[in-house]
C-alpha cells in the first residue's frame, strides 16, 4: 500500500493513502482528533472511570497513535490492548511521524512510542508492567475475537465509502459479542448505514460532539 507522509493542521504527523484518497487521520488534526475521540469520550469516559483494569481493542493500529495516547493516559490502570493491522508501517515511515516531538511534555514518550512499533506482531508483549500490547498482522474480517472480552474499542478504519465491508452488521455483531456489558465503542464516522449496523448488532447509539472539523462522532454502548 502506497503512502506518503503529510502534516495535519495541529502539526502532528499522518499518513495520506492514494489507493483510497484519505488520510489515516482528520486533516484538521492527527492527534487532537484521537484525544478527543478515542481518549475522552473512549478511555475516559464515565462509564469505565472504576474499572481498574481494562480490555481494549483497535480496528486499525496504523500508526500507533491511538495506543500511544492510550499509555499517556491510562492513569495507573492496567491496560491489555488488541490491535488489528493488516498493512504495518515500514520502518521509515514510523520514524518520519512527529508525536514524540508533538507530544514532549509527556514523560517517557520516546520510549513508548519505540517500544509499542518494536512489538512483533502476534505475540503479546508487556510494553511496561501496566500495559501489554497484542498486534494481530491480519484483516478485521480474517480475526476470530473471544466473547465477553473487551471493555472499550476504537473502530477506526478507513470510511465506509471505501471500505464498506468493514462497517458490515456482521462485523459490528462480532464486536458486540467480543465485548463485556457497559461496555463501549467509538468510531468518528456518523454515517448512516454506520447507525444502523450498530443498532442492529445490539448497540444503544448517541452521538457526541465532534473534534474540530467535524460536527459529530458516535459512541456505541453494549
Amino acid at each position: 500500500m502506497e503512502r506518503k507522509v503529510v502534516l495535519t493542521q495541529d502539526g502532528s504527523s499522518s499518513l495520506f493513502v492514494p489507493q483510497f484518497n484519505q488520510c489515516y487521520h482528520s486533516i484538521h488534526g492527527a492527534i487532537q482528533e484521537s484525544e478527543h475521540i478515542f481518549i475522552h469520550h473512549g478511555l475516559n469516559a464515565d462509564i469505565l472511570s472504576d474499572r481498574q483494569e481494562l480490555h481494549i481493542f483497535e480496528m486499525g493500529f496504523g500508526t500507533g497513535l491511538n495506543a500511544l495516547l492510550t499509555m499517556l493516559h491510562q492513569n495507573d490502570r492496567k491496560i491489555y490492548y488488541t490491535a488489528v493491522e493488516k498493512y504495518p508501517l515500514e520502518q521509515a515511515e514510523i520514524q518520519s511521524l512527529n508525536y514524540v516531538q508533538q507530544l514532549s511534555e509527556y514523560e517517557s514518550v520516546q520510549d513508548f512510542f519505540s517500544l509499542l512499533h518494536q512489538a512483533p506482531f502476534d505475540k503479546e508483549v508487556a510494553v511496561t508492567p501496566q500495559f501489554s500490547i497484542l498486534k494481530l498482522n491480519t484483516s478485521l474480517l480474517d480475526v476470530s475475537l473471544s466473547r465477553n472480552g473487551y471493555n472499550l474499542v476504537y473502530f477506526d478504519a478507513f470510511s465506509p465509502d471505501m471500505q464498506p465491508e468493514l462497517w458490515s452488521e456482521e462485523v459490528f455483531l462480532q464486536l458486540y459479542q467480543s465485548m463485556t456489558n457497559n461496555s463501549i465503542l467509538l468510531t468518528y464516522s456518523t454515517k448512516g448505514i454506520v447507525k444502523r449496523a450498530l443498532r442492529t448488532a445490539g448497540f444503544t447509539i448517541e452521538k457526541l460532539p465532534g473534534p474540530a472539523g467535524k460536527r459529530e462522532i458516535l459512541r456505541a454502548k453494549k
